[in-house]
């Protein structure tokens, strides 16, 4: 039989079973981005209803980041090891049952608990769930494509979870909650039928357990180091001891990974610069992103008096705009390489980050406003599927996992770094006579801190023009056109 990705990129033809793994894949993700933005709408009303003090209720978010962001490099590895689809559908399973339990529970600390185990099941579907795409799509134009659609549904979901969440926590917060598990669950009947079998790897020289422990460990203490810090402080005691046991734990991971027969992370894949850049770039990306979506949210609700609604239909443009060129930025990845397009979305961030800094008390949205979150949503339809593209590109079938778990760790400890230090800068120059004029002059430091988290992003990326080839794009299926067969022929 022949396989849809024989196919010749030029016309592009996919089976309707594979674009319906395709959509199951997206759905996970896009799940991942609508629970991450609905929360934070809804905590107002969840604090209210359960009596939940301001400390306790950062923990609802940062619950789910310390799951998710902790995890991730294992649940990477485990698709590798495990089988992708295996791992991805019992993860999306627990995924859709802490869902339900998190919006029937009338406790914070259960609440919290749920949102840990969210974040840790989304730290196996991730992972999974890209590199699935990478071992059925060969690397190439229809890679890119597939590439190009899934990341867009991050956008989406997170453009959506904003708006839903104003909607539902109208009326009930646990209706945030609750709304994901039945779209979790679609997801996994669906994928049971549609996801392509894969085998465990073999000659993989054993587990490595002790690069798991050291590795979940400093990357667990190193999120909860910086979602803490701004609380008890940066050269508290217990912040610097903090991060010197991160710094000792990573010193002793490393080393352990060099010896390691079958290491968790291969650290050989670093010494690729496209490799460095695109996990730097993550990072720049996410962490300016997140710091300023912290940040215009709070001026839009607190400084302008403006609704959750309100406020999440100011962002829309952002996501629709991402959404509405998620079929065509494969295409334009196939012209121009993945180096050009996340230079120019990084442009397009610094751009509409400063502009931003224009705003005041009585902004005119289409003047003030609406031109930073256009040029943000062309960066983002640029930059984050670049990113990924660039990322998976030249790595083996059966180290996929590993550098998707690695790529989205860089997403999530960016964010989780840069909002903290965003929130710095913000609580550092907090007027002692809180005037809206003096809270929106306290916000800016945070606003230049976000334009230079994404000129290094800028900058990063340029050093990655300067020395790279022009090269012809090679199509290179390896054992991608097997798998893809059983996908076209139901197995």
């Amino acid at each position: 039989m022949t396989s849809p990705l024989t196919v010749p990129a030029s016309e592009g033809r996919w089976t309707p079973r594979l674009w319906g793994t395709l959509l199951v894949l997206c759905a996970a993700m896009f799940l991942d981005a609508l629970d991450v933005s609905m929360v934070g709408v809804a905590l107002p009303s969840i604090g209210s209803d359960l009596h939940l003090s301001t400390s306790t209720l950062q923990w609802i978010v940062s619950g789910y980041i310390l799951g998710y962001g902790g995890l991730l490099l294992l649940g990477g590895r485990t698709a590798d090891l495990l089988g992708r689809r295996q791992v991805f559908l019992v993860a999306l399973g627990v995924f859709a049952l802490a869902s339900l339990l998190g919006g029937l529970v009338d406790s914070g600390p259960l609440l919290i608990a749920s949102r840990f185990v969210k974040g840790l099941s989304a730290a196996f579907t991730a992972p999974a769930g890209l590199s699935i795409i990478t071992t059925t799509f060969p690397e190439g134009p229809l890679r890119n494509r597939a590439l190009s659609i899934y990341t867009t549904c991050a956008a989406t979901g997170f453009s959506m979870g904003l708006v839903l969440s104003g909607l539902l926590t109208e009326a009930s917060w646990r209706f945030t909650m609750l709304l994901p598990a039945p779209i979790a669950l679609i997801a996994l009947l669906a994928g049971l039928r549609l996801l392509p079998r894969s085998s465990r790897e073999r000659d993989h020289n054993g587990y490595d357990i002790p690069g798991a422990i050291l590795g979940t460990a400093s990357m667990l203490l190193l999120v909860f180091t910086v979602v803490e810090a701004p609380q008890v402080g940066w050269v508290s005691a217990r912040t610097l001891l903090s991060f010197l046991a991160v710094a000792v734990l990573l010193t002793v991971f490393v080393q352990v990974e060099r010896r390691s027969p079958g290491p968790l992370i291969r650290l050989g894949v670093l010494r690729s610069g496209n490799q460095v850049r695109a996990q730097l770039g993550a990072i720049a990306f996410f962490g300016s992103y997140v710091g300023f979506q912290f940040l215009t949210t709070l001026y839009m609700q607190s400084l302008l008096g403006w609704s959750a609604l309100h406020t999440a239909l100011a962002f829309l443009p952002a996501g629709a705009l991402v959404a509405v060129s998620s079929t065509k930025v494969g295409a334009i990845v196939d012209r121009f390489g993945t180096p050009r397009l996340i230079a120019a979305g990084f442009a397009f961030m610094v751009v509409g980050y400063a502009l931003f800094l224009r705003v005041d008390l009585s902004p005119a949205y289409a003047a003030a406003i609406l031109p930073s979150m256009l040029l943000i949503g062309a960066a983002c339809a640029l930059v984050f599927p670049s990113l990924n593209i660039q990322a998976t590109n030249g790595v083996d079938d059966h180290e996929q996992g590993m550098v998707s778990g690695l790529l989205n760790t860089s997403v999530q400890v960016g964010g989780a770094i840069f909002l903290a230090i965003v929130t710095a800068a913000v609580t550092a120059g907090a007027p002692a006579h809180a005037t809206p004029q003096a809270v929106l002059d306290s916000y800016r430091p945070g606003f230049v801190v976000v334009a230079f988290v994404a000129l290094a992003g800028l900058l990063i990326t340029l050093t990655g023009l300067r020395t790279r080839r022009p090269q012809q794009t090679v199509v290179i299926a390896r054992s991608t056109s097997l798998e893809a067969e059983r996908v076209s022929a139901g197995d």
